[in-house]
């Protein structure tokens, strides 16, 4: 016998880029980690009730009283929420529900969340760029309009935007929702801690809406890996009918429940993030390596340095991990700061004021 693996390997996947995360960039298990937009406050909701639970039993399923109890928070009804195993699952399962393989093509537009064009690789669909307007970042929703064709099924919105961490207009996003036929996918993984709502509301009037957001960032658990897909009950239908059957697995399930017992603890620690985030763009923007610090709408921001990689270098040297976007189309020069806590932001302060 003569196997040869690459004979079975889809020639898709062989071409495949696999998805960099902040983890597989940086395996340091120590120091200061301000490069993966995680919440810098270990959880309160790793509540001992957990080991109440009949592990020896599958999970729900449907996740229903998770959802009940995230339902009455977002003011939506069960069957208009899908949770997935991170917003990820949920992504990805977008493009096996609504693509066909080697015929139809998504819309992204970069620089933007690295997932949605490895999930349209992976399941080989086409991927149709149209860049944010360079600086401003945000959407040109006229070129947007122009490179639809038949064929395309999704477009994806992070708003804010990673990595650039500014919201998106909502005038370009309504115009992009009246004049498409397929699925906006407004990504809102950072909604906390924005200046603006949500655009759950929306959900009514667009049936062809679909809203991503996570307990990763704001609610501080992503190490359980749960993120939620809201939209029309239609499309949660077609989700469903597609997850794995026990996706979500009976500990995420409940500490997911704890946490929502507990919204007011989230939305104070949400409030110190975004202080302290206002607090370090201050002082970045004083330092004489520093050309732009970018607004921001999340708990990051994109900073424009004269040596990006020797800043970047330096802090590694440090101790302090952040991310290098420098390779990035429209952040070249761009390193991003996760926001960490108040000592965390002091001893990276201190370190960039002592660089050169």
């Amino acid at each position: 016998m003569n196997f040869d693996l690459t004979n079975l390997v889809r020639i898709n996947v062989q071409n495949l880029i696999p998805y960099s995360s902040a983890r597989s960039e940086n395996k340091k298990k120590e120091g200061i980690f301000l490069d993966a937009n995680e919440s810098p406050f270990e959880s309160s909701f790793t509540s001992s009730s957990i080991l109440n639970l009949e592990l020896n039993r599958y999970p729900d399923p449907e996740q229903l009283e998770l959802k009940k109890t995230l339902g009455k928070l977002k003011g939506l009804q069960t069957k208009n929420i899908f949770l997935g195993n991170g917003s990820d699952e949920a992504i990805d399962l977008l493009f096996r529900a609504f693509c066909n393989p080697g015929k139809d093509n998504v819309i992204i537009c970069p620089p933007t969340y690295g997932m949605y064009e490895v999930s349209a690789n992976i399941n080989d669909v086409d991927v149709i760029k149209v860049p944010l307007t360079p600086e401003t970042f945000q959407l040109n929703e006229q070129k947007i309009l122009q490179a639809i064709s038949t064929n395309t099924k999704l477009l994806f919105i992070c708003c804010p935007n990673n990595p650039t961490g500014n919201g998106v207009k909502w005038q370009a996003i309504k115009q992009i929702l009246d004049n498409f036929n397929g699925l906006v996918v407004v990504d809102e993984a950072y909604i906390d801690f924005a200046s603006y709502r949500s655009l759950i509301p929306n959900l009514v009037k667009y049936p062809n809406l679909v809203i991503l957001q996570t307990f990763s960032k704001a609610w501080g658990l992503a190490g359980i890996r749960l993120g939620a897909a809201f939209a029309s009950k239609e499309i949660v239908e077609v989700l469903t009918k597609i997850k794995p059957p026990y996706n979500i697995n009976a500990v995420s399930q409940k500490l997911a429940l704890d946490a929502l017992s507990l919204s007011e603890e989230v939305t104070k620690s949400t409030n110190i993030l975004i202080s302290e985030r206002n607090k370090l763009k201050e002082v970045l923007e004083r330092l004489p390596f520093v050309q732009k610090v970018y607004p921001s709408e999340a708990n990051f921001l994109l900073v424009k340095m004269n040596d990006a990689k020797s800043v970047y270098d330096y802090l590694v040297v440090n101790k302090i991990s952040v991310r290098n976007r420098s390779e990035v189309n429209l952040c070249e020069g761009c390193l991003r700061f996760t926001i960490g806590s108040e000592d965390e932001n002091i001893l990276l302060i201190t370190h960039l004021k002592n660089y050169l």
